[in-house]
Order: structure tokens, then sequence, then C-alpha cells
């Protein structure tokens, strides 16, 4: 008998430089083999809304098994809520833990996230602002 290892990928790209052209290139390869990541940070990036937007093409791809997305102070507002609401929604299955905080997201853009959170259809667990 052959016993396989499951592989985890864990990406901690933590104040380093990423903004909106960088998360362009990470989206581009996480599409063509997204079914090993589990966990990804990109805390403390200028990502801002238009790399949150490119992240969430990642997010809607059925072969997404993303766990845990951290990021925290990336300049996201209720826009890039909005964006990830709407990629969750459309691939629930994984993502349990999503940390926001230190961002500029106002009520409607929490209010978007909380109601994945409260949702038992979703395994979203951890939802942090």
């Amino acid at each position: 008998m052959t016993l396989m290892k499951k592989m985890t990928t864990i990406w901690w790209l933590y104040d380093c430089g990423v903004s909106d052209e960088g998360c362009a290139a990470l989206s581009s390869a996480l599409r063509s083999n997204p079914s090993h990541l589990r966990e990804l940070t990109l805390s403390q990036n200028n990502l801002e809304d238009s790399g949150v937007k490119r992240l969430c093409a990642v997010l809607e791809n059925p072969h997404c098994k993303l766990e845990i997305l951290g990021l925290w102070q990336c300049g996201v507002s209720d826009e890039g809520c909005a964006a990830l609401s709407s990629a969750l929604r459309s691939n629930p299955s994984h993502l349990r833990e999503l940390n926001l905080y230190g961002n500029k997201i106002g009520d409607s853009g929490k209010k978007l996230l909380s109601a994945l959170n409260n949702d038992k259809h979703y395994k979203l667990q951890t939802l942090l602002f």
C-alpha cells in the first residue's frame, strides 16, 4: 500500500512590497495551480481594492482550497469587501478565516462579510476587522 502525504502550502508575504501588479502575477500563478495553497498572508502590503479583486479570481475557482487569508492593513475598503463577499459566495466551501484588521472598511463592507460569517452554509468561522 502506498501512502501519499497531503501537501499543505503556506505563503507569508508580509510587508514585502506586494502591490496591485504583484497581485496580478500571484493570481495568475495561483489560478494555474490553486489546489495546494491553504494559507496566504499578504498583510501590510499596498494591495488596495484592485489587488483584492485580482485575488478574488483565485477564490472563485472551485479548485481553490484556501482556508486562511490574511489581509490586515492592505488598504481594503467596502469595495474590496464586496468583491470578497461575491467570490466567497461563488465558492463557499473552504475559507474559514479572513483577517481584514486595520483596513478602511465601513459598515456596508462589514455587513456583507458578516452575513457569510453568520451563515451555516459557509465555512467562514473567524472574521476580523
